[in-house]
């Protein structure tokens, strides 16, 4: 399907039902009518100051005002200066009734935490942290799957001002040292084991390995990964830390307080890790899961995410609004490519979020959900970690569900939230995100500097947020965390992506500017090569570089193909054909190399500058780190080719065909 053909639009009557258009109503009776969301989105990044007041009032973060943004720069702004809050008191402000949390892990039946339940076990576990000497500011970590567990952990830690940080499972011993020694927890709150691909994964060693590794560590509560799970040695049981006192004891915090950790993907060395205070999150998720993915009291509110990935903690503003949250620990894809679309329908999901990735392998595999699922409670979808191909959009609208919002968003750990995003009151383009959003003076620069409407540029944020990080963990001056934003533009964020905003204010996202191809003098975005070449039915996945070959640099175009497939001149030939017909022949690779598989973080994305800066001579370890890896050994094959110096350097590998 070509980019930008009309996919949906609200019906005025569903339109009318959304947060968005609440919001507006609001406004205008406050004297502030506007002529759609592109004239509401120039006053939300030209009136910072109005906008982000009215967020304050609109959902009654606090009683008082308080001056907003005093002075507008970038590093350094400081938000509702005076203010002190609690996100975990935001959540439990009103009394709900019903589910807080619905969970389940793989072929398991869901199981349910009530609202009164979730507020027990959160402020026991709080009093329990405050027992063993946790304070504001002292940082309490988890090794856990995405359950109930790390909710109640992420809420107990919030309520008395301490730091939350969260690993999953999935990550080696290595990999959760490299970021919980870091920060320095007190507190350590881990399970045993876990099952992911019906496998049972053992972690118990692991566990205290981290807790050898890590000195602060003081104590670990021990949580049961499941029933083959043996346990953990010498660590204090979950279920007594969280049955005892019922009330919390709120510790209000300054606006900018710690609230967690994040960390960058830690794919090219040491994680750096990402602080965010308790109100610029408190804010944003507010504005961004209400009105942006228009979840609402009530609602059943899933994203696929793991406890290392910033949706889980974006997932968590759900609760800010009185959803259900709905939580799955295990494989997306197993025992069936369809797993994900069971849990929708049995839990009677209403926002279902996923990535990208995950969409794009239910269409290659033929999955057709609106046959095999009742998905009619499902009002909206998510998709985001990497551009969505205008073939996905059509996938989903003729085998999901005709009716339904997608929503295509991007954004990034950073700010812990979509910049570019969707708007439940406007149409859905093929290929395009909806919308920049509220607050997010996002513009596409060029080489100069300059904004571009309906060209390439840098994806660049103008104007201060309130949930971009406090600092970097560790960064006492500040070098880092300016060296790593606004380095190219002072005083402007640069994000690293590749960015066009089109005359009707949609936007495309083209992938990482720093993985961007430079042929014959042509800038190339790759999720352009991949789009074309993942068309081609033999192909399961791609990568592209540019790397060193003589006096110029080479194209090379890494291709995971399908069990029983080689990479032969006829497979070729399909491949090329479909790049000169996508794109155009500046495209065409210089090499086509087939490989066993293509490195992706936990998360789904593409390991392109790594890869690339392997291949060209770097050594592994200082670009790489394998904890980080959906699969660790999909970097084998790379690791031998810069050995063999067979790529872009020549005669060519083992399995080359030059194109």
């Amino acid at each position: 399907m070509p980019e930008g053909d009309l996919l949906w639009e609200p019906a005025p009557s569903s339109a009318r039902r959304t947060n968005m258009y609440s919001y507006l109503k609001w406004l205008e009776r406050k004297g502030q009518p506007f002529q759609g969301y592109g004239d509401l989105w120039r006053w939300s990044v030209e009136d910072l100051e109005g906008f982000w007041g009215s967020v304050w009032k609109y959902f009654e973060v606090a009683e008082a005002d308080y001056p907003v943004l005093p002075e507008r720069k970038m590093p350094g702004a400081k938000w509702f200066e005076g203010a002190e809050v609690n996100f975990t008191e935001r959540v439990f402000a009103k009394k709900r009734e019903g589910d807080a949390l619905v969970f389940t892990v793989e072929r398991g039946s869901a199981k349910s935490l009530g609202w009164a339940d979730l507020e027990r076990k959160a402020a026991s576990l709080a009093a329990k942290l405050v027992e063993l000497g946790v304070g504001r500011g002292d940082r309490v970590a988890a090794y856990l799957q995405n359950g109930p567990e790390a909710v109640i952990g992420l809420l107990a830690s919030a309520s008395i001002g301490a730091v939350w940080s969260s690993c999953p499972l999935e990550f080696g011993p290595q990999s959760v040292v490299d970021r919980f020694g870091q920060i320095g927890p007190k507190v350590l709150i881990a399970a045993d084991g876990y099952s992911y691909g019906g496998k049972w994964i053992d972690r118990a060693e692991d566990v205290a390995a981290v807790r050898k590794a890590v000195p602060s560590i003081r104590e670990v509560i021990g949580v049961s990964g499941g029933s083959k799970g043996k346990g953990v040695p010498g660590t204090i049981d979950w279920d007594g830390a969280v049955e005892g006192r019922s009330e919390f004891e709120y510790a209000f915090v300054p606006f900018d307080h710690p609230l967690w950790v994040l960390y960058s993907s830690g794919t090219t060395g040491l994680p750096k890790a990402l602080v965010h205070s308790q109100g610029g999150i408190l804010v944003e998720l507010l504005k961004s899961v209400a009105l942006h993915n228009d979840v609402r009291e009530g609602d059943r509110f899933f994203w696929y995410t793991t406890t290392g990935w910033m949706m889980w903690n974006y997932l968590m503003g759900g609760l800010l609004l009185g959803a259900t949250l709905v939580l799955y620990s295990g494989h997306p894809s197993w025992p069936r490519p369809d797993s994900l679309w069971k849990i929708v329908e049995e839990t009677k999901t209403t926002y279902m979020g996923t990535s990208a990735a995950y969409l794009s392998a239910n269409m290659r595999a033929g999955v057709e959900p609106r046959s095999g699922f009742a998905l009619k409670s499902l009002r909206g979808i998510g998709s985001t970690g990497s551009p969505l191909s205008p073939d996905s959009f059509e996938w989903v609208y003729s085998k999901v569900k005709d009716d339904v919002w997608l929503e295509s968003l991007s954004g990034g750990t950073d700010l812990c939230t979509a910049f570019v995003t969707g708007s439940p009151t406007l149409p859905v383009y093929s290929g395009e995100l909806q919308c920049r959003a509220l607050g997010a003076s996002v513009q596409a620069f060029d080489e100069g500097g300059n904004p571009v409407v309906g060209k390439v540029g840098e994806l660049v944020i103008t104007e201060p947020m309130p949930s971009m990080p406090v600092c970097f963990w560790g960064d006492e001056d500040g070098t880092k965390y300016r060296e790593s934003y606004f380095g190219m533009f002072p005083g402007v964020w640069r994000h690293g992506d590749w960015i066009k905003i089109t005359g009707r204010g949609t936007c495309v996202i083209y992938g990482r500017s720093d993985a961007t191809i430079k042929k014959l003098g042509v800038r190339i975005g790759t999720s352009e090569i991949y789009r074309a070449v993942e068309k081609v039915p033999e192909v399961s996945d791609s990568l592209a570089v540019d790397v060193p070959g003589g006096a110029s640099e080479e194209m090379v175009l890494f291709v995971s193909l399908k069990e029983g497939v080689s990479l032969d001149d006829a497979l070729l030939s399909r491949i090329k054909n479909q790049i000169r017909t996508d794109l155009s022949p500046r495209y065409l690779p210089d090499r086509v190399v087939a490989v066993p598989a293509i490195p992706r973080t936990l998360n789904g994305k593409k390991l392109e500058v790594p890869i690339k800066r392997i291949l060209t001579g770097a050594r592994p370890d200082d670009v790489l780190n394998r904890g980080s890896l959906a699969d660790p050994a999909s970097v084998d094959r790379f690791l031998e080719l810069a050995r063999e110096k067979g790529v872009g350097v020549g005669a060519g590998a083992r399995k080359d065909r030059p194109a």
